[in-house]
């Protein structure tokens, strides 16, 4: 068995446990281990795939694996991982671990949400493994499908119309997205849907201006790419904890990730020809979901529109199309799914204590949760881009890179994306104050009991990943310039 089908068949065998469990402890026990494992294979492979590129390996994608599928349209289970694969896999087994920890206590039926969740885990990691465009895709449906379950069941709020619009709106993205890949195989001659085999073999320059536009919005769609995001607050404000925070973490980041290693991998002319579309369109998104973050009073629905704004940045620095700006796109990736998945951890444990999440009935919290406070405050700090953190990293590398492009449209663009730091300063510090300091809005908030334990691993991890994207970033970078370097010389950067 290929070592990268492991992120498959864990999850799977995960699913097979669960049937058997009868006791919820029984239960946590069986995820606990599962996320466990998954994290040391992450880190395994993490440590494996330094060894081979120091070792001389120079093949586009390592540890690859081939197994027909299905001969009439050539159809493969074809896996491989380069350095950007091998972190979004890392970010992937962080975060399904923190949110097996903050669903610790999930109720009604723990064994049914956790088998909806492995499930979802399950395609997160398809996705990032597969270099056949049909798995590709499989595995993508596989993550989006439990997401209407896990709200409409466990979520809370409007959670029926949330799971419903998220389902629509993502579904209706995977139809664009369908026709683009179909696009790109006849265009190819219908021999292969393998990445690689497909990006060697090239395509005429007046196919990709044809597909492009439905591969970028089909995955833009779930990176909340300006007007197709609305499903995201909703989605966000509406699903249990963990849910948001794999939702957040990693599902948007399967648009960022698709949009590189499809639409402008296989699509480089088009890319550069039309990127100055989607960059009006991501430039909105940065700003506008900042805005729009700054005018909410309900915690999830501050760091859905805050989501909305930081994602938004990673599509606006892809189709920058240069070295540095996309190693931004790759970092802010990783610094958003971290930091997003944290405050969605907090956001769930206060409100699992005081039943509200209206900013304006809470404040005082630092003395009554000092834990959960302090989190919060390096959360937000992480998201408003303090150096040391990740953000900073992120950000920096980001508008760098995009403000390299000498013309005026690139440039006003990156002037415009840059005031977002400013507007995320503003909703960041206006929260922190009111709810952590200051007298408490309600004297029953002062016997609220601080974060349990199982709550401190999920932050602490989280954090300490923060901590190591922001002070030692050059390691990361390393791993994403070189996984850049074929994409970017097709580029002509």
């Amino acid at each position: 068995m290929n070592f990268l089908s492991l992120f498959v068949l864990i999850p799977l065998l995960t699913l097979g446990g669960l049937l058997c469990c009868k006791k919820p402890s029984q239960i946590r026990v069986l995820c606990a281990g599962a996320g466990i494992a998954l994290l040391a294979l992450a880190l395994t492979l993490l440590g494996l795939y330094i060894q081979a590129r120091h070792g001389g390996a120079t093949a586009p994608m390592l540890f690859c694996a081939d197994l027909l599928w299905y001969a009439p349209w050539n159809i493969h289970y074809s896996v491989g991982v380069d350095g950007i694969s091998v972190l979004m896999l890392l970010l992937s087994a962080i975060i399904v671990l923190t949110g097996v920890f903050a669903s610790w206590r999930i109720d009604p039926m723990p064994k049914e949400y956790f088998l909806w969740y492995f499930l979802l885990s399950t395609g997160v990691f398809g996705f990032f493994i597969s270099l056949d465009l049909f798995s590709l895709f499989m595995f993508y449906e596989i993550a989006l499908i439990p997401m209407f379950l896990l709200i409409g069941i466990w979520g809370s709020g409007q959670k029926e119309r949330a799971a419903m619009k998220l389902t629509l709106m993502l579904m209706g993205g995977s139809a664009l997205l369908l026709l683009g890949i179909l696009g790109l195989y006849f265009f190819h001659g219908a021999e292969s849907m393998n990445l690689l085999a497909m990006a060697e073999h090239g395509m005429p320059a007046e196919a990709q201006r044809r597909f492009f536009p439905f591969v970028f919005i089909g995955f833009g769609v779930l990176g909340a790419l300006f007007p197709f995001h609305t499903w995201s607050p909703d989605g966000h404000a509406s699903a249990p904890t963990a849910v948001s925070m794999l939702h957040a973490g990693v599902l948007m980041k399967l648009g960022g990730y698709g949009c590189f290693r499809v639409a402008i991998t296989l699509m480089p002319e088009a890319a550069t020809e039309l990127a100055w579309i989607f960059l009006l369109l991501t430039g909105i998104s940065v700003v506008y979901g900042a805005f729009s973050a700054c005018v909410q009073t309900d915690l999830k629905y501050l760091n859905a529109y805050s989501s909305v704004s930081h994602c938004g940045l990673v599509l606006f620095a892809l189709l920058m199309l240069n070295p540095t700006a996309m190693t931004g796109a790759v970092l802010q990736m990783l610094s958003h799914g971290l930091m997003t998945a944290l405050f969605f951890a907090l956001i769930g444990g206060i409100y699992g204590r005081t039943h509200t999440r209206d900013i304006r009935q809470m404040g005082g919290l630092m003395k009554v949760m000092p834990w959960l406070g302090v989190c919060y405050v390096v959360a937000g700090l992480a998201s408003l881009g303090l150096p040391g953190l990740s953000g900073f990293v992120a950000e920096m590398n980001v508008f760098v890179g995009a403000f390299q492009e000498a013309d005026l449209l690139h440039r006003v663009l990156t002037i415009v994306a840059c005031t977002s730091i400013v507007i995320t300063a503003v909703y960041i510090l206006r929260v922190v104050g009111k709810l952590l300091y200051g007298p408490l809005q309600n004297p029953e908030h002062a016997l609220l009991p601080d974060a349990a334990w199982y709550e401190k691993v999920a932050t602490a991890t989280l954090i300490a990943a923060i901590l190591v994207v922001g002070l030692t970033p050059h390691w990361i970078a390393d791993l994403i310039h070189e996984s850049l370097t074929p994409v970017t010389a097709m580029l002509g950067r």
